[in-house]
């Protein structure tokens, strides 16, 4: 019998009929075949998500590489490398936040809105207190002192303007001077001047900052040299007589306050510097001319380190809340809440712009309080920065007037009309946003920026409007809106932990000045000992922390 060849009995095995007579030979046959398939099915995949994860690696890295080139912080990185949120609480709810991309564009574009109006400032105002953008020129509106520049000097750190910041630090170094002829506002020339250089020195540690903010306070120190503390409200910088008073007569102010405190702990906007009364006609108001009293006493509780030795002034802030909820009305139909002022023993329906910071320091100061009580403070911070988003929508520019009267069965309808580039809806909007993390405010806040952009905006700087019914402009860009609205809405679409609430606490010119590490005890409402905050980091522009992103 003939032999078959070596080659024809190989091909046997591709036959089919082969398999058919051989089960068990088929069913390996299968088996091989399922297990291959698997094989190939699992490494097609693995190659598929090795390859989602080079993307994902490769987009991350062009982000980080992104934020390298912008100057971004150390600290940034390290969050959006790793994934990592920052975490707010507010009555134990906790909610998570990452850096999302549309932040970081509203962020840099409230940037770019910095850079304008600065750099207007130095082309046609530089070292003038105030730019008029539609004639171009620069005014001194107080006394020559730089306004404008030193109220911007902690924006530009904080949003990374290196240059920007060193060109200012120069001018305070070398031309700001305050031996001037002038009588200074004692309110204005503190918040701004006094609170821009010390704000700058605990951002930046540059001594300059500190020595010029001891000039200015010695020179304003006189002025409360009466026999109650209470300070006069102006004074002559070069002829006040400074010498070294040290800071016990400011304390004695309110010494003198806790005398007489009413039992609402609502003050009149008038007080008499020699006997201490309050002046029968004197208006109660959380707007204008008396809306800092009351920050001020929280917030010097706070930045005392909510200790023994500032206990007293967190007593009189929750009397003086208090005083404040029996203002407190809404209106119809549309159950807008806001609050009254007071004129002797009746109300007006009035409220200003200005009192729209109330939300902000209810929220602050709503976690002092017990669970029940501080539930009903912050539920009435949200309703109140509603009426105050509703103070803009409400006109045809969506720009706040500068006050509004309520009636009934009408809501709201704007008194005086104009706007002149006003913070404080936007900085309770930076509160609430951060308590809360819902991105509500944070929307309110970016139509606020961009109505701005679109009626106070020009080629030379930013401008307030005559009209916010018209859009009228005038032709002043005020020192705050650089200071305060700017840097308020920057804030609001930064991360918490850029110039966080637990290490710094800002002046009613949105100022941040370092929390005061004390060694006192601190009690909470429970009457249980809790730790004092810790102290704040000075952040040089070489460390870059605690700031987003550098200017190139």
């Amino acid at each position: 019998m003939a032999r078959r060849s070596s080659s024809s009995s190989r091909w046997r095995y591709l036959h089919p009929a082969y398999y058919l007579k051989r089960p068990k030979r088929l069913a390996f046959l299968f088996i091989v075949f399922v297990v291959a398939t698997f094989a190939v099915w699992d490494r097609q995949s693995l190659v598929r998500e090795h390859e989602a994860e080079i993307a994902k690696l490769e987009e991350q890295l062009n982000r980080l590489q992104d934020q390298l080139r912008n100057g971004g912080t150390s600290k940034q990185l390290r969050e959006d490398s790793t994934h990592t949120t920052d975490k707010v609480t507010h009555n134990d709810n906790v909610w998570e936040s990452e850096i999302d991309p549309v932040n970081n564009q509203r962020r840099e574009k409230v940037k770019e809105a910095m850079l304008h109006a600065w750099n207007s400032y130095v082309k046609y105002a530089w070292g003038q207190d105030e730019l008029q953008p539609q004639t171009k020129n620069g005014v001194n509106s107080f006394g020559g002192l730089g306004a404008t520049l030193v109220d911007s000097l902690d924006t530009l750190y904080i949003m990374g303007l290196k240059d920007e910041f060193q060109k200012a630090r120069e001018w305070v170094a070398t031309s700001l001077d305050f031996n001037k002829d002038y009588v200074a506002s004692v309110f204005e020339t503190t918040i701004r001047v006094v609170g821009g250089l010390l704000s700058a020195y605990d951002l930046s540690g540059d001594k300059i900052f500190l020595e010029k903010a001891k000039d200015i306070a010695d020179r304003l120190l006189p002025a409360w040299d009466t026999p109650t503390g209470i300070p006069y409200n102006r004074i002559n910088l070069a002829h006040g007589n400074p010498h070294n008073h040290g800071w016990t007569g400011a304390e004695n102010v309110i010494r003198q306050l806790q005398k007489t405190y009413p039992s609402d702990g609502l003050l009149p906007i008038y007080i008499n510097p020699h006997s201490g009364a309050a002046a029968s006609y004197s208006t109660v108001t959380f707007g204008a001319m008396g809306d800092s009293f009351y920050e001020y006493l929280l917030k010097a509780w706070i930045q005392g380190n909510k200790t023994e030795a500032v206990k007293h002034y967190r007593e009189m802030w929750e009397t003086s809340m208090e005083g404040l909820l029996s203002l407190i009305r809404k209106s119809t139909p549309s159950s807008f809440s806001y609050i009254c002022e007071k004129n002797g023993g009746s109300l007006s329906n009035k409220m200003d712009e200005l009192a729209c910071f109330v939300p902000g320091m209810l929220a602050l100061g709503s976690s002092g309080y017990g669970p029940e009580k501080a539930e009903e403070i912050f539920s009435l911070s949200k309703e109140l920065v509603w009426t105050c988003y509703n103070f803009y929508q409400s006109t045809p520019t969506k720009l706040a007037g500068e006050n509004y009267y309520f009636h009934d069965g009408q809501d709201m309808s704007v008194g005086t009309s104009w706007n002149i580039l006003r913070p404080e809806t936007v900085e309770s909007l930076v509160y609430l946003w951060r308590f809360t993390g819902n991105k509500t405010y944070q929307e309110w806040g970016w139509n606020i920026f961009q109505a701005f952009e679109k009626n106070s905006r020009i080629d030379s700087g930013y401008v307030g409007l005559k009209d916010v019914n018209t859009g009228v402009k005038d032709n002043m860009m005020q020192s705050f809106f650089l200071a305060e609205t700017l840097k308020y809405l920057y804030l609001l679409f930064s991360p918490p932990s850029v110039i966080s609430f637990d290490e710094w606490v800002f002046n009613t010119e949105a100022h941040p000045l370092k929390i005061t590490p004390r060694n006192d005890k601190v009690e909470n409402k429970e009457g249980a000992e809790a730790k004092p905050q810790s102290k704040a980091v000075i952040r040089p522009f070489g460390r870059k922390q605690g700031r987003i992103s550098d200017h190139n």
